[in-house]
């Protein structure tokens, strides 16, 4: 999951503290998420596959990414 959040994240062309600021979590927090170090709560998984877009497989790996659009371009 961690390898996928930070795909995600870079994908939408965000820092940490941008996403864990829009997340109202610190960004020490997420930064944990994204190097594997710690492991997010059910609630916290849910807000982080909504807020990048992707069901909860596709977040834990068990589903591929979708592939990228131009949305934000």
């Amino acid at each position: 999951m961690s390898k996928n959040l930070f795909i995600l994240r870079k994908r939408k062309g965000l820092s940490r503290e941008a996403v864990a600021r829009a997340l109202e979590m610190s960004a020490m927090t997420y930064q944990r998420y994204e190097k594997d170090l710690r492991d997010p709560t059910a609630p916290t998984l849910v807000r982080l596959a909504d807020f990048y877009g992707v069901t909860l497989d596709q977040l834990a790996g068990r589903a591929p990414l979708p592939e990228t659009t131009d949305e934000g371009a």
